[in-house]
């Protein structure tokens, strides 16, 4: 019974208060905390989980051309989110804000977020567009694409995604801004139908089905695009079509000069998110060239298990989305105590869950892994890829305990921290350590299934630090009295 006991004082909420702090105010009942989480958690994850599971099946669609279609896909992965880091950071401050005001119940200025955020998408994507269409080929083999076998393609499939990303960056936005609210319901209706459009045209365009040509990836990049487009139209027509009935409202009429409250305050939680997405992005892009370095079918295999790893994230994403909007909500409406217990809900649920897709991982190694594989001549990259699922499911547990923590402190505005610990674990720690344990056992011992497993091992000792400090930090409660 002591176990039973144990499992009890850890999900009782009055327990996850930190030692010395009191209720500020009667707390509700653990039927309530629960129930109102998993109101905002279960959509966030349908979406985040769903939209990663499409994806995946977006490079089982690719896999049907062959594995140099796969590695070419994978090539513009970290050069796209590079490209698109600003409008992440953006995001990370609208949702932050919009969630604040809230829980100010400040209704206008609120929306005055929302408007400033879409000012600035257009004007930054329509620079970045400008910018980055005519790097395409040199980004591309700078990210290690090989002439002959994935340069033309990937080169060409960032191109057609890049000049896609102002949809992207507006759909994005004002989705972050309804979730700050709470509303993860429509988000969830957004992405995924977004995502199934894109399903359709790929179906159509990568295999050339009745009068559609078949275009192989540019198809597939297309098909990207299409859904971009449809999910920004149906994001916009939520904005437009929800006053009187909804917090956030869009309008014509309205002011679209960016004011300076919402200024000054996107920039304080945005300018750090920013700091923070482009320490990411360089140290997956280098951790990325650092693969793409052994070969396309070690790429190739590390792209497989990548999908996974996205899955888990997206689910861990999608539990993080629910304590961000409500630490957000809680600091807003003064009450800390809810912040703190809300941010430790969603860590409860994420180790739960992380533990049964660490199970997946490494026990359905095999079957998952055969999905990505046509035809015997890819056996070695079959092999390479379950044995890196094993160390994936290690990953599991740290991922999702990781962003989970991460997302309750940047509800809080906490993001100067999580900038810092992103900078020291993804951009040096993972990068420097998979490039010494690729070098040697690929490069000296000419392992290239060891170098594999080596870099992934990079990732799990990443994970690992970046736990550690973002539970020291959550657990502190420095983040409380942070104003937004």
């Amino acid at each position: 019974m002591n176990w039973l006991a144990a499992v009890r004082r850890f999900f009782d909420i009055r327990a996850m208060l930190p030692d010395g702090m009191e209720p500020l105010a009667p707390l509700p009942s653990g039927r309530e905390t629960y129930g109102r989480y998993i109101e905002l958690a279960v959509p966030s994850v349908c979406e985040m989980v769903l939209i990663s599971l499409i994806s995946m099946m977006d490079t089982v669609m690719v896999s049907g051309v062959g594995t140099d279609a796969v590695a070419a896909v994978g090539l513009v992965g970290q050069p796209r989110m590079i490209m698109l880091c600003i409008f992440f950071a953006l995001n990370v401050g609208i949702t932050a804000v919009v969630a604040r005001r809230r829980g100010e119940e400040r209704r206008e200025a609120a929306n005055a977020t929302v408007r400033t955020a879409v000012v600035l998408c257009v004007a930054f994507s329509a620079l970045l567009v400008a910018l980055m269409v005519p790097l395409a080929e040199p980004l591309m083999r700078f990210a290690g694409a090989e002439e002959g076998r994935t340069l033309a393609e990937s080169t060409e499939y960032f191109t057609i995604l890049a000049f896609a990303m102002p949809f992207q960056a507006l759909s994005m936005a004002m989705c972050a801004a309804q979730r700050g609210v709470g509303n993860t319901r429509l988000t969830m209706v957004v992405n995924i139908t977004s995502n199934l459009v894109n399903i359709c045209f790929n179906w159509l365009l990568i295999n050339g089905i009745g009068p559609f040509p078949r275009l192989g990836v540019r198809g597939a990049a297309i098909a990207t695009a299409i859904g971009l487009a449809v999910g920004f139209v149906l994001s916009l027509a939520a904005m437009l079509r929800s006053k009187g009935s909804s917090f956030l409202h869009l309008s014509l009429r309205d002011s679209w000069i960016p004011d300076r409250e919402s200024m000054q305050a996107l920039y304080k939680v945005a300018s750090s998110a920013m700091v923070e997405q482009l320490a990411m992005r360089v140290g997956f892009f280098s951790y990325a060239k650092i693969v793409a370095s052994l070969g396309t079918d070690a790429f190739a295999a590390h792209q497989i298990c990548l999908q996974f790893m996205n899955l888990s994230f997206s689910c861990a994403d999608g539990l993080g989305v629910a304590g961000t909007s409500l630490v957000g909500q809680m600091l807003g409406s003064k009450r800390r105590d809810l912040a703190h217990i809300y941010g430790t809900v969603a860590q409860r649920f994420s180790l739960v869950i992380s533990l049964l897709l660490a199970a997946a991982c490494i026990l359905l190694r095999a079957p998952l892994v055969s999905m990505f594989i046509r035809g015997g001549d890819s056996e070695n990259v079959r092999e390479m890829a379950q044995h890196v699922m094993v160390v994936l499911g290690l990953i599991q547990p740290l991922q999702m305990l990781a962003v989970v923590s991460s997302g309750a402190l940047r509800g809080a505005g906490d993001v100067r921290y999580t900038a810092r610990i992103m900078l020291l674990t993804v951009t040096v720690i993972r990068p420097v350590l998979a490039f010494t344990g690729v070098y040697i056992a690929g490069t000296l011992l000419h392992q290239q299934e060891i170098a594999l497993l080596c870099a992934w091992s990079a990732t799990l000792c990443d994970m690992t630090v970046r736990t550690t400090l973002m539970l020291k930090r959550y657990r502190s409660g420095g983040w409380h009295s942070i104003r937004v």
